[in-house]
């Protein structure tokens, strides 16, 4: 059986083909899956997917008609993926349930700290030999205040992380994390952990309840020299508002992984193009904001675990076993 596996990286390519060696055939694509290139999928029961394909009713649709049954998802996040409709048309949709969580938790520190030492700004001017000092004053980290919005597994090994730096930690979720307890965490309320913390890092999963978390009046909340990260998804954040605070001169940094509207930009080489998104275009022209596309899962070792976990979620398909990974099970 040939597996058609939609957006894979350059980097990513070698280990995919080399994981499913022996097991089934497969024929690795840059492209991502939308609806342009759902057809490609005709004939092909089983297909990956990555993050940024678009799974939407009419994408579905094409699918099923064409033979696909099986969606193997490369990622944890599967708000992209109608699973109403999948359900609907009997397709089976699987997903990667956990993976490396210091992949995450390491970049969302390496953001902080880029934006509080503004390694970026020092780094363009070095290769200038400009090496003056002005406008690269960072803040020393100990001693001051860390909320994490969303203590799991990414939010814990972050936690842990900011309990090496001797920071005050304070917590945000629907459960406590006993783990991040232990290391001293304060569970209070959003709007608490928003007024008090000096660098807030988002860790939780995008759905309904957590679109736009942080909006108009929760960054309003927020400290004027506070580090905002975000390294989970960029519908967490409504970026138009975050805009309008940075023009206020608001923020001491902010360093962002995911955009609200990524799809059809990240992952895609768009510098020979004039990019028609006015509020990403303006966003990242703030000397103290970093965008970066998506990569803080994209380690070795993060990677080596999604693709083992994928081979499994196929394997346990063709071999009629379910697991945790299952989100609309074989019909």
């Amino acid at each position: 059986m040939e597996i058609l596996a939609f957006g894979v990286q350059a980097d990513e390519k070698p280990l995919i083909e080399s994981a499913f060696a022996g097991r089934h055939e497969i024929r690795c694509l840059s492209v991502f899956l939308d609806e342009d290139t759902a057809p490609i999928a005709a004939g092909h029961e089983i297909i990956s997917t990555s993050v940024n394909a678009d799974l939407n009713p009419r994408v579905l649709q094409t699918l099923a008609a064409g033979g696909t049954q099986l969606i193997a998802q490369r990622s944890t996040g599967f708000n992209n993926i109608d699973l109403d409709v999948a359900e609907r048309l009997g397709l089976t949709v699987a997903r990667v349930s956990s993976y490396s969580p210091y992949s995450v938790a390491e970049f969302a520190w390496t953001l902080a700290m880029a934006v509080n030492r503004r390694i970026v700004r020092a780094a363009t001017r070095t290769r200038d030999f400009d090496f003056r000092l002005d406008g690269l004053m960072g803040r020393d980290l100990r001693g001051r205040t860390v909320g994490v919005l969303g203590t799991g597994k990414i939010g814990e090994a972050f936690t842990r992380i900011a309990h090496g730096f001797g920071m005050r930690l304070l917590g945000w979720d629907v459960t406590e994390n006993p783990a991040c307890v232990e290391l001293g965490m304060t569970y209070v309320p959003k709007d608490q952990l928003l007024a008090e913390s000096d660098l807030v890092t988002l860790h939780v999963p995008l759905m309904p309840a957590t679109q736009r978390l942080i909006d108009a009046d929760a960054l309003k909340v927020m400290k004027d020299d506070a580090i905002l990260v975000n390294s989970s998804r960029g519908g967490l954040i409504d970026t138009a508002a975050l805009v309008a605070e940075l023009r206020e001169g608001r923020f001491t940094g902010v360093g962002l992984d995911v955009y609200e509207a990524e799809a059809g930009l990240f992952f895609l080489d768009k510098s020979l193009e004039a990019v028609d998104d006015d509020t990403l275009a303006r966003l990242v022209t703030f000397p103290n904001v970093l965008v970066t596309s998506h990569q803080a899962y994209y380690t070795e070792d993060a990677v080596g675990q999604i693709i083992e976990a994928t081979v499994r979620n196929v394997l346990d398909y063709t071999e009629g076993r379910r697991s945790e990974n299952v989100l609309v099970p074989r019909s």
